[in-house]
């Protein structure tokens, strides 16, 4: 399912990918999530778009080839691939075990095609076994969403005893509930949702924030460890910020359209910071998804065949998906 130029619809659309690459693996998709990303990639929002373009970086399926030097994965494991497809594996960033910060790194959907398909390849590296106890169906937002909010935690070394806020409670957010629930953690919702309110609690969170409240929000201002944004919208960073504790971390994770606005002086006096994070390195996905199997946690999705897949993006572009949409391969 390929879309011939910004903001078309997708279209039956095939190609030749030529030869296998000694390191890579073909992926016979079988499932495969719908993330944002692939809707400002379709309306090349960030300019990076090539034409035509495959969609797809959330996908599960089965390994049916694989390089002769490809390791780890073999034909008939069911395996799952994100945002990234490849990295050399060679730089400093590969050799520290940043993949995903690789200066050569091959994004998935960036000048590639992605898993709107029958198949897909990658390097071997990238493709991630599924653990036993993971539902095939709906386990593809974990290899974008999901790690786009669990590594976080681990690379700032997110504790148990911490108390963490979580913005947005949506594609992104209702995953980091679960996640920082199972981790220990004393979890708070912001949301501008009154109606999300139940159900951010059964996701997790044991206190909800209503930030249309300058009331609440005045209870815990100086009270967080951290705080992770979900959202992709611009918001008030300074009320953020005063609710972090001194040494607190403010991370964003959601792409907001504007730059971010901060004073100095709460940054200074609190001996705050604010970072963000790109997705996750394989292992660090491969620990998410154990930790997943581990502790019952998945995404809450919507499922349609794959060849419904306008319908699917259109759904998601107006605000309808709750929380994750899962196209199943029809193709």
């Amino acid at each position: 399912m390929a879309a011939p130029r910004a903001q078309a619809k997708l279209e039956a659309f095939t190609y030749d990918p030529g030869s296998l690459g000694d390191e890579q693996v073909e992926i016979e998709v079988q499932y495969c999530g719908i993330c944002h990303s692939d809707l400002s990639m379709l309306n090349n929002e960030w300019q990076i778009t090539q034409f035509p373009f495959v969609p797809g970086h959330e996908a599960i399926g089965t390994v049916t080839a694989a390089g002769r030097s490809a390791k780890l994965v073999s034909p008939g494991q069911t395996v799952g691939l994100g945002w990234n497809a490849g990295s050399c594996m060679a730089c400093p960033p590969c050799l520290s075990g940043d993949h995903n910060m690789c200066r050569n790194l091959e994004q998935t959907i960036v000048g590639r095609h992605g898993a709107f398909a029958s198949r897909v390849r990658c390097h071997w590296s990238w493709a991630t076994p599924i653990p036993q106890g993971l539902d095939a169906a709906v386990a593809g937002p974990l290899l974008c969403g999901g790690i786009t909010v669990f590594n976080p935690l681990v690379q700032h070394n997110v504790r148990p005893t911490d108390r963490v806020g979580v913005i947005g409670i949506g594609g992104l957010g209702h995953l980091a509930l679960q996640f920082l629930n199972k981790w220990g953690c004393d979890v708070t919702a912001f949301t501008s949702s009154a109606g999300k309110a139940a159900e951010a609690r059964q996701m997790g969170a044991h206190h909800v924030v209503d930030t249309h409240s300058a009331e609440e929000l005045a209870k815990v201002a100086g009270s967080f460890n951290f705080i992770l944004s979900t959202v992709a919208a611009s918001l008030d960073w300074s009320q953020y910020l005063n609710a972090l504790a001194p040494k607190g971390h403010l991370h964003v994770v959601g792409v907001v359209p504007a730059p971010i606005a901060i004073g100095a002086f709460p940054l200074i006096a609190g001996q705050r910071s604010v970072g963000g994070s790109p997705s996750g390195a394989p292992g660090t996905v491969a620990t998410m998804l154990e930790f997943c199997a581990r502790h019952g946690i998945r995404p809450v999705t919507e499922e349609f065949p794959m060849s419904r897949a306008n319908e699917a993006m259109a759904h998601l572009e107006a605000g309808k998906a709750r929380y994750r949409i899962v196209l199943k391969n029809d193709l």
